[in-house]
């Protein structure tokens, strides 16, 4: 699991790749389409797909001479719950100090 996670999130360290699963949310696209926005010479785009591709976070199938690009929502949902998971241990930690903090306070105070 962090070998994924340490993949997806360094795949989705970068903002072209971010910006590429953004658009990819509302659904496939070709290269060209993603490329289009983005003021990078197309290897180096290329290059961005290529890291999205290795992380699993997205799949690309041909089709003639168009190359379509499909998000995968594994990889997401893995680093989702990994997030929720770390959420509600450090609320539950912020809980802790916060009640520390008042019983401390109400010490002094009485």
């Amino acid at each position: 699991m962090t070998n994924n996670l340490d993949t997806f999130f360094g795949a989705m360290s970068d903002p072209t790749r971010r910006a590429v699963i953004e658009r990819l949310v509302s659904g496939p696209a070709a290269v060209s389409e993603l490329h289009a926005p983005h003021d990078i010479a197309l290897p180096t785009f290329m290059r961005h797909l290529m890291v999205l591709e290795e992380s699993g976070l997205v799949r690309s199938e041909k089709k003639g001479r168009v190359r379509t690009v499909h998000i995968e929502a594994a990889p997401l949902a893995a680093a989702e719950s990994w997030l929720q998971k770390q959420r509600a241990m450090w609320e539950g930690r912020l809980d802790r100090l916060s009640l520390l903090a008042e019983s401390i306070a109400k010490a002094e105070k009485g």
